[in-house]
């Protein structure tokens, strides 16, 4: 009995140590003191207060679905069993807890009508206190990675049950650890939003309606032949399923649960929609119709799509992949048919909280409504919500489908009135679409500006890569030899932030296998989800090799591992025109004044190392302005316990030349093609091929880069005329469009119009009239006449006869 509560025992006499000395952690996680720490770097460096694992905790998993239910085990604390758990989330949300039979304590996500990652509190004494502190990551559910939640097997029959052709059984599949019960309970809940839209009664719900099965055998399936929904539970047409134990009541909040993706309630309309889904369809989609009619107009606000499928892809500051349609993942485009891939605009318009999606076909030609069911469309309501949250439209996913995904079912998918819906949610075409400039590091290292200007700098220490007053946007890299003997540094670490965002830092792991990412210097585990809201900052991480930072701003910030370098790519839109300074030079379009010291002045001889050398040194950053993690004894005694600028490491500045050099046939081979000098530098001075070629690489991808975002011209939709048709849905510079008439008609204007460089069509607007035919007309009453006249001649000619 006594060895029970052996730990119990040693963590109070701890605990009593640290509070009498005032070095706890209870209530200062985050902080620092003289002798220990409490910040999430001491356990690198090995000064963490005794009981810092015991307040400043961790869960697994650290992530789980908006709509709750997901079993956190609190790691490495220590619970007495008769501990009385409170989960505290995002400050307001309480759950029960409980300690298991092993004394680990557990929470409860609950239903959160936000993403992003929220603050957690644990109290022992069933909330007196709450003196336990850690983090949880909400994932949107179509974000969310499929291990973590219930599968609908063939969804999309879910979601067009009851329309023609469309019966027989559903199924569903999860993974039973997601519920530690023998027998399971599968229950329906549905989402509405209630009160008037913009005002502040607009409010989110979600409820229980019923269960489709109590005490199933908890075997990881369930199958049923779906039945209309009695009651007036119909009426909820968006929602989801959840599986949980049948030892909870029906409808009970916060109990640990697997549930699928909210989805279009199909399957338990009543019996009406099953009779004739088309009249019930359209029914819908008028009364849509009529309250968009009534709601504020937002598409004005929102960005323009990009032009191409390049564009749209190499736009990664501002645009992400959709994952409803992602050529990556096979193109599974179930709202936008014809379409190979479609991104979202990341950030929601600033008053309305409206999103945009942008659609291309195989061409990498952009979709539009005006040709194509499966073209690109506006959503009153961003797919994946708006900071910050909680209310619509901000809501995520549920908003969106409530105002943007039920009505496209209405309208287009459970019946044949697509114009309604496009008269709401017209593609924007992309004539106001402006890509953004990009900069580029790599190699040992090289720096290619926003101008276009190439040169190399391989200064020792941490640097301000580019800064801007205009959103408080900074971005710093730190520099590394690229090992003990030769002189070339190469960039190892980017730390950046904007306005008052997180800081995130992206940084070379030991070993160079892969590349790690810090919030608040406090390490992100991309382990379970490969996206991440964070405050004032987004970061999507797929691989280890591959991060990407996005901004409120639009700016963008590319880390990619290429051999044992780290490359990073830097996207800015138009609005920063005029206010970047630092190593990545000034943004606007002069590339006489790039290389501009911190004080202003600028290098006159570019094709003077040393004078470049001393440019990038005079971006050295200050302890105070630092953004990076000091975690170890090597950087603190290497970049922050000295001048950032190390004055003493002079580099190799020019290409030694010697043809017994054993690499010269590889640089040789290695090294073609524009931007060789790099890839020379990189094998003949850091003595290595493979960075040789990983530099090649770099430049060949930056170049490849700046060509997908250059700027296309867009003549705008051109429909067919009444009556008539058109070939070609391609309106960009040199695109032609063929248009032709109905038979019984005849085209006036011109039959081919083509997309001119100044964003005009040529040729004059075309129309398609009835013949009008007049000589036909002139020639026939001519005869008539003439006709009319000899008939009445000969009934004269006849009567006179008659009379003689």
């Amino acid at each position: 009995m006594m060895e029970r509560f052996t730990p119990v025992i040693f963590f109070l006499l701890v605990s009593c140590v640290c509070m009498i000395s005032g070095q706890t952690c209870e209530g200062s996680c985050g902080y620092k003191f003289d002798s220990c720490s409490c910040r999430s770097t001491c356990v690198a460096l090995k000064n963490c207060c005794t009981d810092y694992r015991e307040y400043c905790v961790e869960v697994f998993p650290y992530s789980g679905s908006i709509l709750g239910g997901t079993d956190l085990i609190v790691l490495k604390a220590i619970f007495n069993k008769s501990s009385e758990l409170l989960c505290r989330f995002n400050s307001n949300i309480d759950t029960v807890g409980y300690v298991d039979e092993g004394g680990q304590g557990h929470c409860i996500s609950p239903l959160l009508y936000q993403t992003g990652w929220v603050s957690l509190h644990i109290s022992s004494d069933n909330g007196t206190t709450f003196n336990r502190v850690g983090t949880w990551l909400s994932v949107h559910t179509g974000k969310l990675d499929a291990k973590f939640k219930a599968i609908l097997v063939n969804s999309t029959k879910w979601q067009y049950y009851g329309t023609p052709a469309v019966g027989g059984s559903l199924e569903m599949t999860w993974n039973t650890s997601l519920v530690r019960a023998e027998r399971v309970n599968v229950e329906l809940w549905g989402y509405r939003e209630t009160g008037k839209p913009y005002a502040n009664d607009w409010q989110g719900e979600w409820q229980y309606l019923y269960s489709l099965a109590k005490n199933q055998l908890n075997n990881g399936s369930f199958s049923f032949l779906p039945k209309p929904a009695q009651s007036g539970f119909s009426s909820w047409e968006v929602g989801a399923l959840r599986v949980s134990s049948s030892n909870n009541s029906d409808g009970r909040w916060d109990v640990q649960a697997a549930w699928t993706e909210d989805h279009a309630l199909a399957w338990h309309l009543e019996d009406k929609f099953r009779q004739n889904s088309t009249v019930w369809a359209l029914e819908k989609c008028l009364a849509w119709d009529q309250l968009e009619n009534e709601l504020p107009n937002f598409l004005s606000e929102i960005i323009d799509c990009p032009c191409t499928l390049a564009q749209a892809r190499a736009d990664t500051g501002r645009f992400h992949t959709d994952y409803g349609c992602d050529i990556e993942k096979g193109s599974v485009c179930t709202y936008h048919p014809g379409s190979v891939h479609c991104v979202r605009a990341i950030q929601a318009s600033p008053k309305y909280a409206a999103g945009q999606q942008c659609c291309y076909d195989a061409t990498g030609t952009q979709v539009l409504t005006g040709d194509s069911i499966g073209g690109s469309t506006p959503d009153r309501a961003h797919d994946w919500g708006s900071s910050p949250f909680l209310r619509p439209p901000r809501v995520p996913g549920q908003s969106h489908w409530v105002y943007d995904v039920l009505s496209f079912y209405y309208c287009c998918l459970w019946s044949d009135n697509c114009h309604y819906y496009f008269k709401h949610r017209p593609s924007s075409d992309c004539r106001r679409y402006r890509p953004p400039s990009s900069a580029v590091v790599f190699g040992d290292p090289h720096f290619v500006t926003f101008d276009g200007v190439r040169y190399s700098f391989n200064g020792k220490g941490e640097y301000t890569l580019m800064t801007s007053a205009k959103t408080q946007l900074t971005i710093q890299g730190r520099t590394e030899p690229v090992n003990t003997t030769i002189k070339a540094t190469k960039l190892t670490a980017v730390a950046m932030k904007e306005t008052s965002s997180d800081v995130v830092e992206v940084r070379l792991v030991s070993g160079h296998s892969g590349l790690e990412v810090l919030q608040n210097q406090k390490t992100l585990s991309f382990a379970e989800q490969s996206w991440m809201d964070l405050q004032g900052v987004s970061v999507f991480s797929p691989t280890s090799r591959n991060v990407t930072v996005m901004f409120p701003s639009g700016a963008g910030v590319e880390v990619r591992l290429r051999g044992e370098t780290v490359t990073t790519t830097v996207l800015l839109p138009e609005e920063f025109n005029d206010s970047t300074l630092g190593l990545l030079g000034k943004m606007n379009g002069d590339a006489k004044d790039d290389l501009a010291l911190s004080n202003g002045e600028l290098v006159r001889n570019l094709s003077n190392p040393e004078e470049v050398f001393g440019f990038g040194a005079s971006w050295a950053i200050s302890n105070e302005s630092a953004l990076f993690t000091y975690d170890s004894e090597i950087l603190l005694n290497t970049y922050y316990y000295v001048s950032r600028h190390d004055n003493s490491f002079v580099p190799v500045f020019s290409v030694p030349k010697s043809p017994d050099d054993p690499l010269a046939n590889q640089t040789y081979e290695i090294c073609t093609g524009e931007g060789a000098e790099y890839c020379r530098y990189d094998i003949l001075v850091g003595r290595s091929p493979r960075m040789g070629n990983a530099t090649k690489v770099s430049f060949q991808s930056h170049v490849s880069l700046a060509e997908d975002l250059k700027q296309v011209i867009s003549c705008g939709w051109l429909g067919p005329p009444n009556n008539g048709k058109k070939q070609g849905t391609r309106y960009l510079q040199g695109a032609t469009v063929h248009l032709s008439c109905n038979e019984g008609f005849t085209l006036k204007g011109s039959a081919e119009r083509k997309c001119l460089r100044n964003g005009s069509w040529s040729g004059n607007d075309t129309t398609c009239v009835v013949p009008s035919n007049i000589a036909g007309i002139v020639v026939g009453s001519v005869v008539g006449a003439l006709a009319l006249i000899l008939i009445i001649t000969m009934i004269v000619l006849y009567s006179r006869k008659q009379k003689s």
